[in-house]
């Protein structure tokens, strides 16, 4: 099979196709005919260096995919070979078959092509594992996301808008970035280049503050985030690309009851993500099939394109995702 595989850490010059043999699944695992695949941020980090893959993981990148399953071990009642699926993986997607543990495949939803499929497992995982289960989003909470027009940031808005009547707030850069906030459920979006961006949020709140922050810079945003939350507010960190250590006042944790966490999900069990999955399935999947949840696809590029679909993520001009035409059939809308 045809593969992306990374020749070192850097840039663009160490992304080469290579040819591999096609993996066999092993117990719970099924056998994934990539038709598309997702290009995510986690990925440049590991081209990088910066985001190796968990122990055991291959080390061919890629975190979502979508395809038809070609087979299945003994032990797997579902998905069938044959199946359309989508799924997230630890690593694998960049390639013409990927190895998947069963509970982490999900349906493709109804309508979808394959390519819209292959933008979903990611984020969507992401954004329900941060702002649902450990956000703990409630009913007409207020929920900012730095960083709307990432995958993750647009998942997260729809996700508060739709299934929790939140009051979505996000942080954005140029005016059509501000646009596509508004258009997915921010009621008020900021531009972070703003030496005040944190007093405009605070004011857009009416002074209350905010009760979850998703934010993936971390370093000197987190004590204006941690300022920015009402009492027994949420900061929910799932990655550090300003800087990866930061200045607090632990006094304003206890006298207002804050909270700190943050997750990383590539090493975390298929149990584990299957919960995941299935809530997805349950929750999400008929906001998207009825079009009240979208997916925002920035571009298209061929398996062997992967270094301009890469570029953009690193020129930071994504808007929404980019995925990976990995076959024929990508285009394909199954069922």
């Amino acid at each position: 099979m045809r593969v992306v595989e990374y020749r070192g850490a850097g840039g663009a010059d160490v992304i080469a196709l290579a040819e591999r043999p096609t993996p066999a699944p092993g117990p719970g695992e099924v056998l994934l005919k990539v038709a598309a695949a997702g290009v995510n941020r986690p990925d440049v980090q590991q081209r990088k260096g910066l985001y190796p893959p968990p122990p055991g993981v291959t080390d061919i990148p890629g975190l979502d995919v979508a395809g038809i399953v070609e087979a299945v071990a003994p032990d797997v009642t579902w998905p069938r070979p044959g199946d359309a699926v989508c799924a997230l993986v630890s690593g694998g997607g960049y390639a013409e078959f990927c190895v998947v543990p069963a509970p982490q495949c999900m349906p493709v939803p109804r309508g979808f092509s394959f390519i819209e499929a292959a933008t979903l497992p990611e984020v969507f995982f992401t954004a329900w594992n941060n702002v649902i289960w450990l956000g703990r989003l409630a009913e007409g909470e207020t929920l900012l996301v730095q960083g709307g027009t990432s995958g993750v940031g647009l998942a997260a808005m729809q996700i508060g808008a739709q299934l929790r009547g939140a009051t979505v707030l996000a942080t954005s850069s140029s005016a059509e970035k501000q646009a596509v906030c508004r258009a997915m459920g921010a009621t008020g979006v900021v531009d972070y280049r703003e030496a005040d961006w944190a007093e405009q949020l605070r004011a857009l709140t009416g002074g209350r503050g905010i009760d979850v922050i998703l934010d993936s810079q971390g370093g000197d945003y987190t004590a204006p985030e941690m300022g920015l939350l009402a009492p027994d507010g949420r900061l929910v960190l799932i990655a550090s690309h300003r800087a990866p250590r930061a200045e607090i006042s632990t006094r304003d944790i206890y006298i207002r009851r804050l909270t700190i966490t943050g997750s990383t999900l590539r090493s975390r069990p298929p149990a584990y993500k299957g919960r995941i999955a299935r809530e997805l399935v349950d929750q999400v999947w008929p906001l998207l099939e009825d079009g009240r949840i979208r997916t925002h696809i920035c571009g298209v590029h061929a398996l062997e394109d992967v270094a301009a679909a890469q570029a953009v993520l690193d020129a930071n001009a994504q808007i929404g995702k980019l995925v990976l035409r990995v076959s024929g059939m990508a285009d394909h809308r199954p069922g």
